[in-house]
């Protein structure tokens, strides 16, 4: 990022994606909720995008924001009445719960800055093009990733469909 507009749009996109995050895991009707996660893809295809990595931008928007999100809002619309609102949820545990999330988000920032000084230190560290990386995603070689790929849309699938046959026995 060169540039203080630059750095400003990137408040802006991660501002985007921390709101909508949030909507879609506190709203209650849960066709809202896959509508802000769409909006949560895109907004993270716009960091891509902003970071020059235009495939990785149209991957992003391709399969979850075009495929993932389409398959969530048919799975919604097939199992449930979207317009019913969900039951509220009534806990005792929301304290614990919301020190356990701000313990997270604490290691978490904490391990990313100590991450981040050790990669900023190592200026010689050579980039990865995207022909490498493509490789590494999509080989059938040693440490590459097309198995373990096909595995967990296998896995993602006969999910989708448990869950539908769950649905319909109510």
């Amino acid at each position: 990022m060169e540039s203080v507009g630059s750095f400003i749009a990137y408040v802006i996109i991660a501002l985007v994606i921390v709101i909508f995050s949030v909507m879609a895991v506190t709203t209650r009707k849960i066709l809202r909720a896959a509508t802000y996660l769409l909006f949560v893809l895109f907004a993270t295809a716009a960091v891509y995008f902003q970071l020059d990595y235009e495939f990785l931008g149209a991957v992003q928007i391709a399969v979850y924001a075009g495929g993932i999100v389409v398959l969530f809002v048919f799975a919604i619309l097939l199992t449930s009445h979207p317009g019913n609102n969900g039951k509220v949820l009534e806990s005792r545990k929301r304290v614990r719960a919301l020190l356990l999330g701000v313990a997270m988000f604490v290691i978490g920032g904490i391990s990313l800055v100590s991450r981040a000084d050790s990669l900023l230190s190592r200026p010689d560290m050579p980039l990865l093009d995207m022909k490498a990386l493509g490789t590494a995603l999509m080989g059938t070689g040693h440490g590459q990733y097309l198995l373990p790929f096909e595995a967990v849309s296998i896995l993602l699938l006969g999910c989708m469909i448990g869950g539908i046959v769950v649905a319909r026995k109510k």
